[in-house]
């Protein structure tokens, strides 16, 4: 089996799960936020809409620069524009995933900031850690913001408070 086929199915659940959170959120809390150093809801989502886009660039170079101005955040202005980029992302991310090889998989990536550079491994580790392990961590901060505005949290590995009977 290859690294791709091991890859897919942990990269579609966790996406289906993202975007049930994703799809509940509305602009009216977007600028919510639970302490001054955080990030206001609609800044995490609109992070969490972005980050399957980066499978996409990870496979297909060989760093990222912030420095060099590679990376642009992205700001939704509403559920819509969250759905949609993040709809264009998994599509393009999925497609990527299935069609590297084994050996792109192993090709080393980095992640810069200009000098520093503050990771190199191989693209399947940057796959795993800097996407989907990123995108479940922010995921989970996002399922928090959820519950703090009264926003109904959805189940993603089981029943949540709001959906017990899964």
């Amino acid at each position: 089996m290859s690294i791709s086929q091991t890859l897919l199915p942990e990269f579609d659940h966790e996406m289906a799960n993202t975007r049930r959170a994703l799809e509940r959120i509305t602009p009216d809390k977007f600028g919510w936020k639970p302490h001054e150093k955080s990030m206001t809801l609609g800044r995490l989502a609109s992070h969490l809409a972005e980050l399957p886009g980066w499978v996409k660039t990870t496979m297909t170079t060989d760093q990222l620069d912030f420095a060099a101005g590679d990376y642009k955040p992205f700001t939704a202005e509403t559920t819509e524009q969250l759905l949609e980029l993040f709809d264009k992302n998994v599509s393009e991310a999925r497609a990527a995933i299935e069609s590297a090889s084994d050996e792109d998989f192993f090709k080393p990536w980095a992640l810069r900031n200009g000098d520093h550079q503050i990771f190199k491994m191989p693209k399947a580790g940057v796959v795993r850690s800097f996407t989907l392990s990123h995108i479940i961590h922010h995921r989970g901060q996002l399922s928090v913001y959820m519950r703090l505005t009264g926003i109904p949290v959805p189940s993603i590995y089981g029943p949540s408070a709001d959906e017990p009977n899964i």
